[in-house]
């Protein structure tokens, strides 16, 4: 069904407003918080009589949970879950032509920190929810509503400590949905969407050298910034083998049949490339992955320190969280050591059952040359 013009055209205001608040999420200690976007979503969802509960891992930040199940859905389902998060990864606003926390919409387009990921989607659910519940349009089954802060440092402020102190909150919900989601990609006049059925793990580490400290100017062959900077060079460099799960498997046969062509695992992406953009996003889920993303080390020039660290951003394929770990393990060294500053399991679920059959349901009611991939 065709969106409602009050619900298209409240949208792009609500995100354009969600990213006027400043939830950039810096990691555990430097986090402005997210308590006035969480109060905003609920003033939006109780001006359609949606009552909801806030909840504080700590001060400020926020997470948000409401039940949607007006009269006419059947409350003896179990409540789909839908959730999004409300913080975001920081911006330098010198990097950006636009103010990334001003929310502008510059030629049809609302520009801002979180306009992908994902006040946008945050938007979209409020707008659909706000826009049914005043036509009396009920959902078939009850919607558990879950805005959570913290998703951009793992969650342990938002979805893990909502999981550790109210799992009851969402322990009846059978099925969830969440980012992304919300666009088309065209192959060979194809429109494929994408629906996302796994998650790689998270093992954000951090890398410590610790060497012998001294002057600058005397030769030194404990040098913890040169082991440190070694042991990152291999990690950067390291080329992961494919791991194909069923997961791709299943993706890449739909996209061999519309582009008529094999996809080689051994140069998937070579051949992706004709998907445009969105193929190095494809290429990430067919091997673990880890990239240094930080560096410190030392206060002063002419003096050696004792300890250097780095910061690791790696992820893998789920089955295969141990390979991740030993790699890194032969990767850093004898001198270098790490500790898991975020780490989470990797998840993934088959592409059938009636969630997805009513997925592709209302694709193909609103677009009928649709393909759920």
């Amino acid at each position: 069904m065709e969106p409602t013009a009050s619900a298209a055209a409240e949208v792009a205001t609500l995100c354009s407003e969600l990213i006027r608040f400043d939830t950039s999420n810096f990691g555990p200690e430097g986090a402005a918080g997210e308590r006035e976007a969480t109060e905003y979503v609920a003033a939006k969802l109780d001006e359609v009589r949606i009552g909801c509960r806030l909840f504080e891992s700590e001060p400020r930040r926020t997470s948000l949970v409401a039940e949607w199940a007006p009269e006419g859905c059947d409350r003896s389902l179990q409540p789909l879950l839908i959730h999004g998060h409300t913080d975001v990864v920081p911006a330098v606003a010198a990097d950006w032509q636009v103010d990334p926390f001003a929310g502008e919409i510059v030629d049809g387009y609302v520009w801002g920190r979180g306009a992908v990921d994902m006040k946008d989607f945050d938007a979209i659910v409020l707008a659909v929810v706000r826009q049914r519940q005043r036509e009396g349009r009920a959902p078939r089954r009850p919607i558990r509503l879950v805005f959570t802060a913290d998703e951009e440092a793992g969650g342990r402020k938002g979805s893990g400590w909502l999981a550790e102190h109210h799992p009851e909150l969402i322990a009846d919900c059978t099925e969830a949905i969440g980012e992304v989601g919300g666009f088309s990609l065209t192959v060979n006049d194809q429109r494929l969407y994408l629906i996302q059925t796994a998650e790689k793990g998270l093992a954000w580490l951090d890398l410590i050298a610790s060497g012998t400290a001294g002057h600058g100017s005397m030769r030194n062959d404990d040098n913890a910034i040169t082991e440190l900077a070694a042991a990152v060079s291999r990690i950067g460099t390291y080329e992961w083998p494919a791991r194909i799960r069923p997961a791709q498997r299943q993706f890449l046969d739909a996209v061999e049949d519309v582009l008529g062509v094999e996809v080689n695992t051994d140069d998937a992406e070579i051949t992706l490339a004709r998907l445009g953009s969105i193929a190095r996003m494809v290429g990430a889920t067919m091997a673990n992955t880890a990239n240094p993303t930080m560096l410190s080390g030392g206060y002063k020039v002419n003096v050696i320190p004792g300890q250097a660290r780095a910061g690791i951003d790696g992820r893998f394929i789920p089955g295969h969280e141990q390979e991740f770990y030993d790699t890194i393990s032969e990767l850093i060294g004898d001198k270098v050591r790490y500790e898991v500053v975020v780490g989470d399991v990797a998840v993934e679920t088959s592409f059938d059952g009636a969630l997805v059959d009513a997925m592709r349901a209302s694709l193909h009611a609103a677009d009928p040359g649709a393909l759920a991939v």
